[in-house]
């Protein structure tokens, strides 16, 4: 049975989990081109962070960052072994639920252009592209994508 909770960054699964995406970002982009947040920036106040939990194992970690009026979706990442089962889609489905009753109007990311199974997925949750948002600079290496919340 998997499960879909708030958790906590510094859970150890939870840690070992983002720094795999940490290290696939660095592999793929120059550091100016990697826009993921630290553990330490995930345990403030303005983001609620989930995992999926497969009993008792972390499979996969999504965040929600509340930027007042919009959500933006940072550190989405599902375990190697868990891909392709539909976790992705829960936790996104999780995070815009959150977002909608946080009363936010829009979700928004960005990812890198690489990762087109990343693209995929937010296309099939009706997410579009859109320009650079927030403090994110004009860069070739991102993918920006927005969804109206109803």
């Amino acid at each position: 049975m998997i499960t879909i909770e708030t958790g906590d960054p510094r859970h150890p699964q939870a840690t070992a989990l983002l720094q795999q995406s940490h290290a696939l970002m660095q592999s793929l982009f120059p550091a100016d081109s990697n826009h993921y947040l630290s553990i330490a920036d995930l345990c403030v106040p303005s983001i609620s962070f989930f995992v999926a939990k497969k009993v008792d194992t972390i499979i996969g970690t999504g965040a929600l960052a509340n930027k007042g009026d919009y959500g933006e979706i940072k550190s989405m990442f599902v375990a190697d072994t868990a891909r392709g089962t539909g976790i992705a889609s829960r936790l996104l489905q999780h995070i815009e639920q959150v977002a909608c009753d946080q009363s936010l109007t829009s979700l928004r990311l960005e990812t890198g252009h690489a990762l087109h199974a990343a693209h995929l997925l937010y296309k099939r949750h009706g997410f579009v592209p859109r320009g650079p948002f927030g403090t994110y600079p004009d860069d070739p290496l991102s993918l920006f994508m927005e969804k109206p919340l109803t």
